[in-house]
């Protein structure tokens, strides 16, 4: 039987694990490491139950954190490979996941603070207060990573041609 803290850190891991391995997905820039950082997170957020309040907020911080502390565990000398992941069988989503590939490779040569606010910025639509909140970190230091990261995909040669087609869509 579970108490109080553990049916509510339950139903939370229910309704927003999706949500969170989506965010780590586009962290990590790979499936399985996204799903170790989440597993990462879920565990330390279980071994901290009822002394959580905000649960959403306090997952959300220990994934970027997280994240961004990664670089000095088992994962540091890998290198996002450039396979192409299985698509189902009589369906054609080449340029789909041409374009995913081509936006996660171009993530993955940003530094890992310029890659976690992005992520915050444009894919959760967080506001620069609230990234800055999430990442302990300045307003100013999060608008300096974002154009950074932004001049950097800006200027990177293999987004070019995905630029100029998403400005005929």
């Amino acid at each position: 039987m579970h108490t109080d803290a553990e049916a509510g850190l339950v139903d939370f891991i229910a309704t927003r694990s999706g949500s969170l391995l989506r965010s780590a997905w586009l962290l990590t820039g790979d499936a399985h490491k996204a799903e170790d950082l989440l597993q990462t997170v879920l565990t330390e957020l279980w071994l901290r139950r009822g002394r959580v309040e905000h649960l959403d907020t306090y997952a959300r911080r220990m994934l970027y954190s997280t994240y961004l502390t990664w670089w000095r565990r088992r994962w540091r000398s890998e290198v996002p490979t450039g396979d192409v992941p299985d698509v189902l069988a009589g369906l054609d989503h080449a340029d789909d996941v041409t374009s995913r590939t081509v936006v996660l490779a171009g993530l993955a040569r940003l530094s890992r603070q310029q890659r976690a606010v992005l992520v915050l910025r444009f894919f959760e639509d967080r506001s620069v207060a609230d990234t800055a909140a999430v990442l302990k970190c300045s307003t100013g230091a999060v608008k300096t990573h974002t154009s950074r990261a932004l001049a950097a995909l800006r200027a990177d040669e293999s987004l070019h041609d995905l630029i100029r087609r998403g400005g005929e869509r």
